[in-house]
């Protein structure tokens, strides 16, 4: 790749995650071997690969529940981490938006935006207004929800799958996570909730942020990410900037990979 063409993706600057040389064995069982990994400022990163390929672990390891093997590093805007948790991912603004999408169907949308963050007033009470109307400003900015029907009093079981997304990926946008983690959020949606789903990918970078997009689904990877890497039995198979390859082509060489273990 150019230089011109590395800045031009904002691939020259420092990455917000960087994962170097990391590997993770579980007992007799190697999930990860050496694996090298990053996502930049700006940037969705797509991770493809077959059941065992290695990306549940890889994620978990971004997220702090996994630490890597002697040998592995984790660097953060540049700094290496080396008391990486769960908590530490998350202090530093790592977020995640699970295919359940973790959210209390019972309750109502602004609840559920201000969940286990919720804003206080100056005598430390709920300031439930405040989160009402901040509530009702996300919505119509970051999730194009307009009709007056939609309300932040509106309980999510009412809410499409692709609607809940967006709450879920909008409270991470909130909440100023520098990096989004998206496992698998197209599963079980209807064609139109998929579309939403992916349009809501697309406001992450639109608010200057990262994300990390997993699915088996080529189709819904490929049109919302700037990068792709490809896991195989636990190592990198590939990694493509899109520009670089058509969809095509990709699908063509993941059939190779699940043949051979190569993207040569």
């Amino acid at each position: 790749m150019s230089q011109a063409m590395s800045q031009a993706n904002g691939t020259a600057s420092v990455p917000v995650i960087e994962l170097r040389n990391v590997s993770k064995t579980f007992g007799e069982v190697r999930s990860l071997s050496a694996i090298d990994f990053k996502v930049h400022p700006g940037e969705i990163v797509g991770l493809l690969g077959d059941n065992g390929a290695g990306k549940s672990t890889l994620v978990k390891t971004v997220m702090g529940f996994h630490r890597p093997d002697s040998g592995g590093e984790i660097f953060f805007k540049g700094q290496r981490i080396d008391d990486w948790s769960v908590a530490r991912a998350r202090g530093l603004g790592i977020e995640t938006v699970y295919q359940e999408r973790a959210l209390c169907e019972k309750q109502p949308i602004w609840r559920n935006m201000f969940m286990g963050r919720e804003l206080r007033n100056s005598w430390g009470l709920l300031d439930v207004q405040r989160m009402r109307s901040e509530c009702a400003r996300l919505m119509s900015e970051h999730m194009g929800f307009t009709s007056a029907a939609v309300h932040p009093d509106n309980i999510v079981t009412t809410m499409s799958g692709g609607e809940k997304q967006g709450v879920a990926i909008t409270r991470a946008l909130y909440f100023d996570a520098e990096l989004v983690i998206l496992d698998e959020p197209t599963m079980g949606l209807s064609l139109t909730e998929t579309k939403k789903t992916l349009d809501f990918v697309g406001n992450i970078k639109k608010a200057g942020k990262s994300a990390i997009f997993i699915d088996h689904n080529i189709f819904h990877v490929y049109p919302v990410v700037d990068r792709l890497y490809v896991l195989d039995r636990g190592k990198v198979a590939g990694v493509y900037d899109k520009s670089q390859i058509t969809m095509d082509q990709l699908i063509e060489r993941l059939y190779h990979v699940a043949r051979t273990g190569s993207m040569q």
